[in-house]
């Protein structure tokens, strides 16, 4: 007689044992659970993210307050609302003394949402005002489009 070879993956189990596996409606179970959580835990994920850009700004604002202050402390006022915050990286026609730039990256930061920061002097809250109109882009909202102000 001529020796058949074993083959290496057994077409089925031998009489009387199982096959262990999962089956269909173990699966789709599985399936479904993880359906929930991720339908309870995205939404909490992404306000999260929202809240961290909002804090994110509330940062960048107390910082480019801060090189203004140093900037007043230089040239003795704040530049200009024409000037804008330019004048914090890049000395402005006029301005004696100054002794720039006042911010370690040598630009001015974009807001979280990749919006420029707003600028006024002198302001109407406080002597100058600095904000973000939020994820909108536009003035008022509430959340994340909520608008990050420096005098509050």
């Amino acid at each position: 007689m001529i020796p058949i070879p074993a083959t290496p993956f057994p077409a089925r189990a031998a009489a009387g044992t199982r096959v262990r596996g999962f089956t269909l409606i173990e699966l789709l179970v599985v399936l479904v659970i993880l359906g929930l959580l991720a339908g309870l835990v995205g939404p909490q994920v992404m306000r999260y993210l929202g809240e961290s850009k909002t804090r994110a700004a509330q940062v960048q604002i107390q910082e480019l307050s801060s090189a203004l202050d140093l900037y007043r402390l230089d040239v003795g006022s704040y530049p200009t609302t024409e000037q804008g915050l330019s004048a914090l990286v890049r000395e402005p026609s006029g301005a004696q003394r100054w002794n720039g730039p006042y911010l370690r990256k040598r630009e001015v930061p974009e807001d979280p949402w990749g919006n420029a920061y707003r600028y006024r002097f002198p302001g109407q809250h406080g002597a100058f005002d600095l904000w973000s109109y939020g994820a909108d882009g536009r003035e008022g909202g509430e959340g994340e489009s909520a608008d990050v102000v420096s005098w509050e």
